[in-house]
């Protein structure tokens, strides 16, 4: 029933008018990408809405760091030193590391830190990493929880940056911003633009209401929040957003609580993640659709969820149609021919990004254009893979190259 009525819009559009059910994710995107948010910008010049606490409390929550692993054995002893060396109070920071049945030696060597206030949870089968951080829900006892992965690492101010907020009890999630680091002439460069865009968006949001998800290597929330099961195909840090607005509170960005994110080596790589990432997306979305309702959260925050998550992912679904209808009217109409064999060049541009080495510079004029290709293609996936019910928790972690 679901993609039936996936289908029907454009095809009624298409019987009206042709050149509407082409132009139809145009339009879309350009609402969901520019329009929207020059007007979360606007409203958020005229908000007054207060600003988040910005001074250490008079004493510091108990915080538990919840994070998830697979086969981190290269990289989990850097990553425990650099959460041990954070400026927070020793005695009031615990590290529960949930190891999503590692076969390597993550849990050996995650183990050597037991004396160093780490934990160690090890699941009894793969299930993927929504349901490693729901097991290790469990197992938390901080007041304050913050969420994070292997490969994202800190300035020594982040954690206190971050809880700090919290002072303000209508706040339930606190969001981290993504700063991304690649590699010189590294091919992924166009992700890095997109996270600045949506960082800058967030912070936006804030000002207006509440951010509609939050960054999944870095956020923190109200145990009492954090204490749930999930589905494990689900994406938790988008649905914890979404929850923590249904439940009452407020989630939002915190600019100066920084976590840096190294990109993925190749855009091969990014478009497995971020293919794994839409279609997580779909489903919490779906799971989570009682937030669209205004009267379960706000008129604003739905028009909000709406224009930030769904209808950007909208453009995705509906621009294969809109190549088909390229493709039968370029036989009568010029205009079409044209814009079919420039979205030809940019699908070749996308498959030559896709197979570029690793090892080998890509120059910009390869890397933007492949990255956009790339993007419009696993969006389309992720369509395919929640229309069609295709589900698969689990999860690889990105493999990425670190300092």
């Amino acid at each position: 029933m679901l993609p039936l009525l996936v289908v029907v819009p454009p095809m009624l559009l298409w019987m009206w008018n042709p050149w509407s059910a082409i132009l139809l994710p145009v339009a879309i995107a350009v609402y969901a990408y520019v329009l929207y948010p020059l007007l979360i910008s606007g409203m958020a010049r005229l908000s007054r809405q207060p600003a988040s606490p910005a001074s250490a409390p008079a004493s510091w929550p108990s915080v538990s760091v919840s994070l998830p692993v697979y086969n981190e054995g290269r990289i989990i002893r850097s990553t425990l030193e650099a959460l041990l060396g954070v400026d927070y109070p020793r005695e009031l920071l615990e590290i529960v590391v949930i190891s999503d049945c590692s076969s390597d030696d993550t849990d050996a060597i995650v183990s050597e830190y037991a004396d160093r206030r780490v934990r160690l949870v090890r699941q009894p089968s793969r299930q993927g990493k929504t349901a490693a951080e729901c097991a290790g829900a469990a197992a938390v006892g901080g007041e304050i929880v913050i969420n994070t992965d292997a490969s994202t690492r800190f300035p020594r101010d982040a954690f206190k940056r971050l809880v700090c907020v919290f002072q303000d009890e209508t706040i339930g999630l606190a969001s981290g911003r993504d700063v991304t680091v690649a590699d010189e002439g590294g091919a992924t460069a166009g992700e890095g633009g997109y996270t600045n865009f949506e960082m800058r968006l967030r912070a936006d949001e804030t000002r207006v209401d509440s951010i509609v998800g939050a960054s999944g290597c870095f956020f923190a929330v109200r145990r009492a929040l954090h204490h749930r099961v999930s589905p494990s195909e689900i994406s938790r840090d988008f649905s914890s957003a979404v929850y923590t607005k249904l439940q009452g509170y407020r989630s939002v960005s915190v600019s100066d609580a920084v976590c840096y994110v190294r990109l993925a080596a190749s855009l091969r790589v990014e478009f497995r993640r971020k293919m794994r990432t839409m279609a997580r997306g779909l489903d919490t979305l779906w799971y989570k659709r009682a937030a669209l309702l205004p009267w379960r959260t706000s008129w604003l925050f739905s028009w909000m969820l709406l224009s930030h998550k769904l209808l950007r992912w909208c453009v995705f679904l509906f621009a294969p149609f809109s190549l088909i209808g390229l493709i039968v009217l370029s036989a009568e109409s010029r205009i079409a021919a044209l814009l079919l064999i420039g979205s030809a060049l940019v699908g070749l541009v996308g498959w030559i990004a896709y197979r570029w080495p690793e090892e080998r510079p890509m120059p910009r004029t390869i890397s933007l254009p492949g990255f956009a290709a790339l993007t419009f293609l696993a969006g389309a996936r992720a369509w395919w893979e929640a229309l069609t019910a295709q589900r698969n928790p689990i999860w690889e972690p990105t493999p990425r190259r670190l300092s």
